[in-house]
């Protein structure tokens, strides 16, 4: 296994110590090694010393040492620019709710097989000693690696932390496998006694953007939550998509649930395929489209002529979008970012039948980023199976696109011609007529009858200065 050669010769350090110390790689960068996945994250626990003070004074020779987290073993070293952390093993007892309620306690006596048992996963255990070359591998989690199983250690340790409930969700979604039939079980007894319930909102948050953001298919996450009874306890805006008819000749792929799961994993897909947005903006793509049919929920109806509609889904689903994102998050300007693609993701395929004009362009661009709605609704498009969706061509959006980039109104909406300043330039006293003016002036460039600033400024002193002279 490659590793940075500065770990190398520290683990070098470590073992002349004594007869008994020894560096071992932990966590996921031995498991990434072995899923041939690229890993930037590099944990050692160093098993041996006396006490975390002679691990500082190997590692200081080298480089700096932080010693924010001393007192429970941990110290991160820095090195060219790159940071690894450096641990002692520990023992860990359970002595409150939350991710806090824990009494840690420092020991270098520990065997490495001792230690890892406090892991969540089979395949977490692994190690790799670095000094000798050799990988450790005390809960057979290769084993399961082979069989593409996701297997928890023991039973005690894993409660300990409901978290790992979210963990198993995400690991099976991003590395495809199944999860073994006793830690299913054990992980929907979690459910059931409510143990979810004692986890913050930004620890569950990081295990979703995980599951989003990595995973070729992140319906095998959601199908896996629903499974457990997670959305039904705790996320019922989901749960309720489950079962929800929708019109065979739009749909033929399904209810609501399975709609959504399709469109999640081609929004991943075309998240996965660009080059241009950044993580922020892929997540923010990622919960749009999961949560643009929320409001079929409660909009959707049966006809007397048996057709299947759901009028006004579109701004019936902000309302459930927000609920549901404040629950997993606090950040108020990225979850109301989300919400104008939710009420708009139909305008694409709207505005492509009805041939929409200029102005209704120049509106939607006041509401809605139309570039970022066209992303949105190309995966709600692709994520069912008609004819022209399994063919992958998306006229509609391309059309929405091509017009708003010819309008120049495709990031953004049009900038007011005039200001204020312009105004008072023009001798007008500063008012509340100022907004009234600015107002139509807008509404005209909307429209298309104004398109310079010049003509902007005529039209003021025609409809304003003339008035009033």
């Amino acid at each position: 296994m490659k590793i940075p050669s500065i770990l190398g010769t520290i683990s070098q350090d470590i073992e002349c110590y004594n007869d008994k110390s020894k560096a071992i790689l932990v966590g996921g960068a031995v498991r990434d090694y072995f899923l041939k996945l690229p890993s930037k994250d590099y944990d050692i626990e160093v098993y041996g010393l006396d006490t975390i003070l002679a691990l500082e004074e190997i590692l200081a020779v080298y480089g700096s040492v932080n010693l924010v987290g001393k007192s429970f073993g941990v110290l991160k070293f820095s090195y060219e620019g790159e940071e690894y952390d450096f641990s002692f093993p520990r023992r860990e007892t359970k002595t409150d709710k939350g991710h806090k309620g824990f009494d840690v306690f420092v020991d270098g006596t520990m065997q490495y097989h001792q230690a890892s048992k406090r892991r969540d996963f089979t395949i977490n255990a692994l190690g790799y000693d670095i000094a000798k070359e050799v990988f450790l591998d005390p809960f057979d989690g290769r084993k399961d690696m082979q069989s593409l199983t996701l297997r928890h250690i023991d039973d005690t340790t894993f409660v300990e932390d409901p978290l790992r409930i979210y963990r198993a969700v995400q690991f099976c979604a991003r590395f495809g496998y199944t999860l073994a039939s006793d830690t299913f079980t054990l992980c929907q007894q979690m459910v059931k006694e409510g143990m979810l319930d004692e986890l913050p909102k930004e620890r569950i948050y990081t295990e979703w953007t995980k599951l989003l953001l990595k995973s070729p298919k992140p319906s095998i996450g959601f199908g896996l939550m629903r499974e457990l009874g997670i959305l039904k306890g705790y996320f019922p805006e989901l749960h309720a998509l489950i079962d929800v008819p929708q019109s065979p000749q739009w749909h033929p792929e399904g209810d609501v649930w399975i709609h959504t799961m399709m469109t999640v994993d081609e929004m991943a897909q075309l998240c996965r395929d660009s080059t241009v947005y950044d993580k922020r903006q892929k997540l923010k793509f990622l919960f749009a489209i999961l949560c643009h049919d929320l409001g079929k929920a409660t909009h959707t109806t049966l006809e007397e002529d048996g057709r299947i509609r759901a009028i006004g889904h579109e701004l019936a689903g902000v309302a459930p979008t927000q609920s549901l994102l404040y629950r997993l998050s606090d950040e108020h300007d990225f979850i109301e970012s989300i919400l104008p693609l939710v009420e708009h993701h139909l305008k694409p395929s709207q505005f492509y039948a009805g041939k929409a004009k200029a102005s209704a362009f120049r509106r939607l661009a006041t509401r809605v980023n139309i570039e970022e709605l066209v992303v949105v609704a190309r995966a709600d498009f692709l994520g069912r199976t008609t004819v022209a969706s399994l063919a992958r061509v998306y006229h509609a959006g391309e059309w929405m696109l091509e017009k708003s980039k010819t309008l120049n109104v495709h990031k953004a909406p049009l900038e007011c011609l005039l200001q204020g300043r312009d105004l008072i330039a023009l001798g007008f006293t500063p008012s509340v007529q100022f907004k009234e003016i600015l107002a139509y002036i807008y509404e005209q460039q909307l429209v298309g009858a104004i398109d310079s600033k010049q003509s902007a400024l005529d039209v003021v002193k025609q409809k304003y200065i003339a008035l009033s002279s």
